[in-house]
């Protein structure tokens, strides 16, 4: 039996939105302005904030006062996950999209016009999402360790400013002069594990297995952990990767290098890369990454430090205000 779309009351009257001055190729003042005065015109109380803790006191507390009816993340998919990590579990959230990949909104078809927001503020349903946690930061989209969040990590270290598609050319080019790929270690414990297996039609089946022990897979140079099925410039690593079904999907590659590294960028464009011998998938709900070398991971294409960490998935951590008609299966 299907679990009934639930709504906001029309009783909740606060709105809160947090602007990120950084998110994005420009500003959002205009838009944020437009959007403000729509709100305004369905009665509801509206704030602008831009300091991260203000917002994060505030909506909690009109939250746990039973008064919030959304807060608002106006940027890309960093700033939601930093929004998410600095409030309660249940506050409900929605997206302003002002970043570059905007992952996160596009999946929830969270659209980019102010319109499209008041409407999802006024009218949208409620759900929850799975989230996961490295470290001590939790992640809405996916984590990955390697050449990838080496580049992040280029890139945020020379930051000042707006991120643009061509800002990551620079970091790019350094992670691929000074990258070596080293080895990675994977460790998952889960009792339910699912391994993924690809039939001769091409469809992908899980395989529940149970592990009473810790099993470990080594030899990797490229990991990912995807809560949701997205992952820039539209690449389609784990489309299976479900964020309602309390694990994560752990996507593989053993080989390092830059030729190994363009002919599995390849292989994914073409959807052909779950047939590789040197590419593994599997569903665990936790994982740890070791290596005897340092190795960063990013977080929702944020830098999140270095190894080793641990990973996890936390159900349900994130609630989220979606257009009525994306419930509709």
């Amino acid at each position: 039996m299907e679990k009934p779309v639930e709504f906001l009351s029309p009783e909740l009257r606060h709105v809160i939105v947090s602007v990120n001055p950084k998110a994005g190729a420009g500003s959002v003042e205009g838009r944020v302005s437009h959007l403000v005065q729509l709100l305004r015109q369905h009665d509801l109380e509206c704030v602008v904030l831009t300091n991260l803790d203000e917002v994060a006191t505030e909506s909690n507390r009109l939250f746990a006062d039973g008064r919030l009816r959304a807060l608002i993340a106006v940027g890309g998919d960093g700033t939601v996950a930093e929004l998410v990590n600095r409030t309660v579990p249940g506050l409900p959230l929605t997206v302003f999209p002002a970043g570059n990949e905007n992952l996160l909104a596009r999946h929830f078809g969270l659209g980019p016009t102010p319109e499209e927001c008041c409407r999802t503020v006024v009218e949208g349903a409620l759900v929850q999402s799975d989230a996961g946690r490295a470290g001590h930061r939790i992640f809405l989209i996916m984590a990955s360790c390697g050449f990838d969040a080496d580049v992040v990590h280029c890139l945020h270290l020379h930051r000042t400013g707006h991120v643009t598609i061509a800002s990551y050319f620079n970091p790019i080019m350094a992670s691929i002069r000074h990258y070596d790929y080293p080895e990675l270690r994977v460790y998952w414990s889960e009792d339910n594990v699912a391994e993924n297996s690809v039939d001769e039609t091409g469809v992908t089946k899980d395989k529940k297995s149970n592990h009473s022990r810790e099993t470990i897979s080594d030899g990797v140079r490229w990991l990912f952990a995807f809560n949701l099925p997205c992952y820039g410039a539209g690449l389609q690593i784990a489309p299976e990767a479900d964020g309602s079904d309390g694990l994560l999907d752990i996507c593989t590659f053993r080989q390092g290098g830059l030729l190994h590294g363009l002919y599995y960028t390849a292989a994914v464009l073409t959807g052909t890369h779950r047939w590789l011998t040197d590419f593994a998938q599997r569903r665990v709900g936790r994982l740890r990454v070791t290596s005897d070398s340092k190795v960063p991971y990013q977080l929702d294409g944020d830098p999140g430090g270095f190894l080793p960490v641990e990973i996890e998935v936390l159900p349900k951590r994130l609630t989220l205000i979606i257009p009525k008609e994306r419930t509709v299966n």
